[in-house]
């Protein structure tokens, strides 16, 4: 894949499992309550981050040029969620390339879903990582990733987005920086502060964010609805969207 490998910085597992946790203590809070201005976009999204995280968020949606808005697609996870999400994504690789052994195919997954089985929780089941779109006005996705489809444009800095696609993506990611958070480059979508991914991006030894759990009862759900859209996701490995296979939109 073609990017930009000058920006940004590499997060291998072992960087991340050296990172000395320092828990806060810090809360969840209502995003509805911290983050007024940011749109949830989907249903299954359990509305909560760490109140730090949270007031970044907004400051972030602040920051946008008048005419665009902050969309929420993901922001604190449940660890049993992390854990289907690695599985199903290992499982959309096998049936793709059944060709490759299990660490070819573990990283390659890692790329793009935390590990399970680390020391070193996956940011979004810290409450520190949030993933986010640039929207409109009124609260429509707007261009950022043409002309690639799926994760053929994942990497925040990859060459050949058109013109309009590569402005907007700057807008959302100098926002997002501006207000605290560091970007994983290998996800133009993920943001965090605070846990081990930021740490490791910002040259620092120690985060103040561990795994945290809430009452399963309080996004139930959000749980239910993000199961069924489970059942109805395309693999994101077919070779339109194959990581190392960045292929341009086929002209209509």
């Amino acid at each position: 894949m073609s990017w930009d490998r000058s920006k940004g910085r590499p997060e291998p597992i072992r960087a991340l499992n050296r990172i000395i946790e320092l828990e806060n203590g810090e809360p969840l809070v209502s995003l509805a309550d911290y983050a007024p201005s940011v749109i949830i976009k989907r249903p299954s999204v359990i509305p909560f981050l760490r109140l730090q995280v949270a007031q970044k968020l907004e400051i972030a949606a602040q920051n946008l040029p008048p005419g665009y808005k902050i969309g929420v697609v993901d922001a604190w996870r449940p660890f049993e969620r992390q854990v289907k999400i690695w599985n199903w994504f290992y499982g959309s690789l096998e049936k793709v390339r059944p060709d490759l052994n299990f660490a070819a195919k573990r990283r390659i997954v890692c790329r793009f879903v935390a590990p399970v089985d680390q020391k070193a929780p996956p940011g979004h089941t810290t409450g520190a990582a949030v993933d986010v779109w640039l929207l409109d006005a009124d609260g429509n996705e707007v261009d950022v990733t043409s002309p690639f489809e799926r994760l053929a444009g994942a990497p925040t800095y990859v060459y050949g987005l058109t013109e309009t696609a590569d402005r907007n993506r700057s807008i959302l990611v100098m926002a997002m920086l501006k207000a605290g958070f560091s970007n994983c480059r290998d996800e133009w979508w993920h943001y965090s502060f605070g846990d081990a991914g930021w740490a490791v991006r910002m040259d620092e030894t120690t985060c103040i964010y561990g795994r945290i759990d809430l009452d399963p009862g309080l996004y139930k759900d959000q749980d239910d609805e993000w199961n069924v859209r489970l059942l109805s996701r395309i693999n994101p490995f077919l070779e339109a969207g194959a990581p190392g296979q960045a292929r341009p939109k086929p002209n209509p």
